[in-house]
């Protein structure tokens, strides 16, 4: 083999900390790198170490390592999202109690709140005395 780092299907599958049956369906997929031309001296398929170190790895464990700033500011934004999401479903839940506490109908208040009459009643059902 030339001067370059190469890598069994065992290697390339630990460096992406997946089982090898893995990596090597993520290589048929075209989802990682292909072998190299050239076989070791075993009959082995190897791969390039550096292509795989830098193929961007597919799956939900894949490594965030050298994505950046752009995409920390994205998760960022994501995560300030989330927790207004919390407080406006706060704010729906304190609604709803409200207008129960005025007999207001369900199918009304579910449809004003954007939510099932089904999530309404579980809200209502849910709710303790020290949230009204």
């Amino acid at each position: 083999m030339s001067d370059i780092e190469t890598w069994t299907a065992d290697e390339c599958a630990a460096a992406w900390q997946v089982k090898t049956l893995t990596f090597m369906g993520y290589v048929s997929r075209g989802q990682a790198p292909a072998p190299l031309a050239e076989r070791d001296h075993r009959g082995r398929r190897r791969w390039n170490a550096e292509e795989v170190r830098n193929f961007p790895r597919p799956g939900p464990g894949r490594s965030r390592a050298g994505v950046g700033q752009e995409a920390d500011a994205l998760l960022a934004e994501m995560r300030e999202v989330a927790e207004r999401i919390e407080e406006l479903r706060g704010r729906q839940r304190t609604l709803l109690a409200t207008g129960a506490d005025r007999d207001l109908e369900i199918a009304a208040m579910a449809k004003a709140l954007g939510i099932s009459r089904q999530t309404a009643y579980s809200w209502l059902r849910d709710k303790s005395p020290s949230s009204s």
